[in-house]
């Protein structure tokens, strides 16, 4: 399993998912700068200590799998670094005699989605003492221009009242400072709740959310470091980020319609975060895109343990073909195909040909074209 020439190519001009500073070179100085065409988002990670915050960044961002999660403690910050992600040297985390990692202060790093589109995340450590500081002396800077907030909930918490007083607050500085922010609750730990009580504790959950978010509006889900819903969520979230999103879907369509295949998924190319698709037929798992980001990340993982590049996979049946590429210097491409009558090189080919197509569109700033049908 070789590097290409297009990852030799996309390592050589710098085209990686990360936008970050050396370890050392601080945001703006003479080492390195963000491009003047990126456009930044601010995304507030947010929650009580040991909300499990920590965890769900270092397996969407850093490449852990859930069970090494267990051992982050002062970790994180090496593995962050070793991926060239900038996190402040003030931060750092440990972990607690039970076992929950605990996040000290905030934490920024820079992670590039689609060309210009660059998230500024902010991971707030949820200690009591932090939290009363973000809402006093810290409230303008934390809570000014922010795009997102993503507020994580322990769902066993023993302290629920509290962490409900919390987020209240934090709704409250956002709605003064940035209220056109887009809110996002993760009730957490599900794996940890009795199978058969999950729907209705989280229904519960999702009901006491949206009352208190008025007038501001929520989006809730289910998470667990352990199945796919944690990547369901981040998706969605993502998803909101895009600027140019329907112009992509769009384009997405075209081509599908063009090659005439079952269903397109575009993923992000560090994460397999899942930020568009399209689809002619209807598919029986609903689950479906999260659990391929999974299970090709994590084949991604165990290829570089081998000092393997992960670069193009077919998968083949009686039913269907399910081909999944490098597509831009962002992204990968799964297409699914039902008719055998096509031959994968004709695929292939196609899959080719709408690659610098796609690079355009990725462009925040680049020009509003579609790809049409002949």
């Amino acid at each position: 399993m070789e590097e290409s020439d297009s990852e030799k190519k996309m390592e050589k001009e710098n085209l990686g998912p990360r936008m970050d500073p050396p370890i050392g070179e601080p945001e703006g100085s003479l080492g390195w700068v963000l491009p003047n065409t990126a456009m930044k988002k601010k995304v507030l990670l947010m929650g009580k200590s040991g909300s499990g915050k920590t965890s769900m960044r270092s397996i969407i961002f850093a490449n852990y799998i859930a069970r090494d999660t267990r051992r982050l403690g002062a970790t994180i910050l090496d593995r962050l670094h070793s991926l060239q992600i900038n996190s402040s040297l003030s931060t750092y985390s440990l972990v607690d005699s039970v076992g929950n990692t605990k996040t000290f202060d905030v934490e920024h790093s820079h992670v590039r989605f689609l060309g210009n589109l660059v998230l500024n995340l902010w991971d707030c450590g949820g200690q009591d003492t932090f939290m009363e500081n973000y809402f006093t002396s810290q409230r303008d800077n934390i809570f000014r221009n922010v795009e997102v907030l993503i507020y994580v909930f322990d769902v066993e918490s023993r302290e629920l009242e509290k962490d409900m007083h919390y987020y209240q607050s934090c709704l409250e500085a956002i709605l003064q400072n940035s209220p056109d922010a887009k809110i996002f609750c993760l009730v957490h730990k599900m794996d940890l709740v009795q199978e058969d009580q999950r729907d209705l504790i989280f229904k519960e959950r999702e009901e006491d959310l949206r009352r208190l978010s008025r007038p501001l509006e929520c989006s809730c889900f289910r998470t667990s470091i352990w199945d796919e819903t944690l990547y369901k969520a981040w998706s969605s979230i993502v998803y909101q980020l895009i600027p140019n999103v329907q112009q992509l879907e769009m384009n997405l369509r075209n081509f599908a319609e063009i090659i005439e295949a079952d269903e397109v998924l575009l993923f992000e190319r560090a994460t397999f975060l899942v930020i568009s698709h399209y689809q002619c037929k209807e598919q029986r798992d609903a689950h479906r895109f999260e659990k391929i980001s999974n299970i090709i990340k994590q084949f991604k993982l165990s290829c570089s343990k081998l000092a393997a590049s992960f670069q193009s996979m077919e998968v083949r049946n009686s039913n269907f073909a399910a081909f999944i590429d490098i597509f831009t210097s962002n992204t990968y491409v799964m297409v699914v195909m039902s008719d055998p009558s096509i031959p994968s090189a004709a695929t292939l080919i196609n899959i080719r040909n709408a690659r610098k197509h796609f690079e355009k569109l990725e462009r925040v700033d680049g020009p509003k074209q579609c790809l049409l049908m002949r």
